[in-house]
């Protein structure tokens, strides 16, 4: 992933694989130039991905293991170690201490911790970052076992306290921002006092709305103009940011 010195349009966060055309889904993010970050949600996933993202000048894919998922793909932690060394991008990954997932919780836990020891082993790799309902713990893992300098952490639809935010902003963490997260109020005013540098934009899609088509990628556009708005900015200042941030990320 490459990035151009004007500012373009950046989804840091979604799921290509999940809609009903994967490759034409790609194809379509290149063709809009749109710097995407696709994530996986399990190993099995990863290959396939890999395969039609790596000649693209636009479209990444990530290495993921999805901790909604670790009561059951557990054991797949071992194939994810083996693709670990042909990519930079991780995920999704982290931890999700919602009702239904709780019971996994201490097995997330176990599986987190492996995946940011081998990261950090690794260096210079790129995490998006899944923490419902457990910011605090999440940043306890990140700080025990992802040392600043060994790796980049993205908060990925971070729901935490404005304490945890700040913390998570002095540990070096960015955050992907989606437009679901501006119409909530809380969320809003959360984004609201993170550092403009440390700011992507994301869709989730195709969990969430502003779907571009039947057979395209959700659009980006509804997080970049919500945040232009929040933060006083037009629209191109806000591309001219996150691409910058973008730009540091990846460096």
């Amino acid at each position: 992933m490459t990035t151009a010195r004007t500012g373009r349009l950046v989804d840091f966060h979604c799921h290509l694989d999940l809609y009903p055309d994967h490759a034409g889904a790609i194809a379509r993010r290149e063709r809009d130039r749109v710097f995407t970050l696709t994530m996986t949600t399990t190993p099995k996933a990863f290959p396939r991905n890999k395969e039609l993202t790596d000649r693209t000048t636009y479209v990444r894919a990530a290495l993921g293991l999805h901790p909604q998922l670790v009561a059951d793909r557990a054991r797949e932690l071992t194939l994810w170690k083996d693709y670990l060394p042909s990519t930079r991008y991780i995920g999704e990954v982290g931890l999700d201490a919602g009702r239904q997932y709780y019971r996994s919780f201490d097995e997330q836990k176990r599986v987190f911790g492996d995946i940011l020891a081998a990261c950090a082993e690794a260096r210079d790799k790129i995490l998006s970052v899944h923490s419902v309902r457990c910011a605090k713990v999440v940043l306890d893992m990140i700080d025990a076992r992802l040392p600043v300098g060994t790796g980049r952490v993205v908060l990925h639809w971070f729901t935490g306290s404005a304490s945890e935010a700040r913390r998570a902003a002095e540990m070096g963490c960015y955050f992907s921002i989606n437009a679901a997260m501006l119409r909530n109020e809380r969320s809003a005013a959360l984004v609201a006092t993170l550092p403009r540098d440390r700011i992507l934009t994301e869709t989730d899609g195709p969990f969430t709305d502003g779907v571009s088509g039947n057979d395209g990628p959700a659009d980006v556009r509804p997080a970049r103009d919500g945040l232009a708005k929040l933060l006083g900015t037009g629209r191109e200042e806000m591309d001219g940011i996150l691409t910058g941030n973008l730009r540091e990320v990846l460096s």
